[in-house]
């Protein structure tokens, strides 16, 4: 087998967390728990992803408020908020809370463009400004600068017995080198390394240059460390959907093969007039992945992931993925738990 030009050095996942509508508490206590468990097993760092008018997470910055209270070590990040549904000042706000909550464990990943169904749901989202919204990467830019103690006024020092900051408040010193750019092309590799950012790959990139989905990937990475001040020291997060089948029993397993059988079509070929590519979900036991991944080119330029877990598993499905990848797939990728 040949190995990576590195041992894996940070080991997380990604979790989308469905819930039910008629009980939506039990799916997000779910998310919380596996989050406490990721913690338990030694996992680096546990993500959620985003859903806005969906059943999923809509509030993840609550909800790793939550996380922060119930774990001491894990890393919590967020994969990614679009950024297009927030205000970049009150996001700047939430962001440095939890940072402060959390002790400085917060990675918050972000992206850009507008919502979706954006012409459906601009005037309850922007009402009377919708067609005027800036949903450019100036939209992050402001998010960084006041994350990183920009001013956002002219104004500060006392007035009456109030005392006023020129500066989003709390301000975490060192939250705004662990924000994250969640980019599938090479313009935002790109854009994310001049930012001075991290840069989240997942299993979605724009095939732009090639039609292969491991030199797409690795092209955005060597663009990402191009422009960025820390070139090849820049940190880059690989996000692959993996499933272990280690311990799984005949029942999951068949489970695991179905759910990736009907996605497979869609990663042989560029999808949609954006020509987006989706990688193979890796299905197997831990060697086996292994052996897929050290395949990879991509992979074999990062050190950090954070794979990503189905989104319509159960509960104890996701308990046994999270087990095997940290008792038997992490160590067959040179990962260590450091705790």
């Amino acid at each position: 087998m040949p190995l990576s030009s590195q041992p894996l050095r940070k080991l997380g996942f990604l979790t989308i967390g469905l819930f039910d509508e008629a009980d939506p508490r039990r799916g997000h206590e779910s998310t919380l728990e596996i989050i406490e468990l990721g913690e338990r097993l030694g996992f680096d760092s546990a993500w959620v992803r985003h859903r806005h008018l969906q059943y999923g997470i809509s509030s993840p910055i609550a909800v790793l408020a939550a996380a922060s209270q119930r774990t001491s070590r894990i890393e919590l990040g967020t994969a990614v908020i679009p950024v297009g549904w927030e205000n970049p000042l009150r996001l700047a706000e939430d962001l440095a809370t939890v940072d402060v909550l959390s002790g400085g464990r917060l990675n918050p990943g972000v992206s850009v463009g507008p919502p979706l169904h954006y012409d459906r749901v601009k005037d309850a989202l922007y009402p009377g400004t919708g067609d005027d919204e800036d949903f450019s990467h100036e939209r992050v830019r402001r998010l960084l600068g006041f994350v990183r103690g920009e001013p956002a006024t002219d104004f500060s020092g006392v007035e009456g017995f109030e005392v006023f900051s020129d500066r989003v408040q709390p301000h975490s010193p060192g939250l705004g080198s662990r924000m994250w750019y969640g980019g599938a092309s090479l313009r935002s590799a790109c854009w994310a390394g001049e930012q001075g950012m991290n840069f989240l790959t997942s299993s979605v990139v724009k095939a732009e240059e090639s039609e292969d989905f491991a030199e797409i990937q690795l092209s955005h990475v060597r663009e990402f460390r191009t422009h960025h001040p820390d070139g090849d020291r820049a940190r880059v997060s690989q996000g692959l959907v993996v499933i272990p089948t280690d311990t799984a029993s005949s029942e999951q397993r068949a489970k695991y093969k179905e759910y990736a059988d009907k996605r497979t079509p869609r990663t042989t070929a560029p999808q949609g007039p954006a020509r987006m590519m989706f990688a193979p979900d890796l299905v197997g036991s831990s060697a086996e992945i292994a052996e897929r991944l050290y395949a990879h080119a991509a992979f074999r330029e990062i050190d950090e992931v954070a794979f990503a877990l189905p989104f319509t598993f159960d509960h104890e499905d996701y308990v046994q993925i999270l087990t095997d990848i940290a008792t038997r797939l992490g160590p067959e990728l040179g990962w260590r738990s450091r705790h």
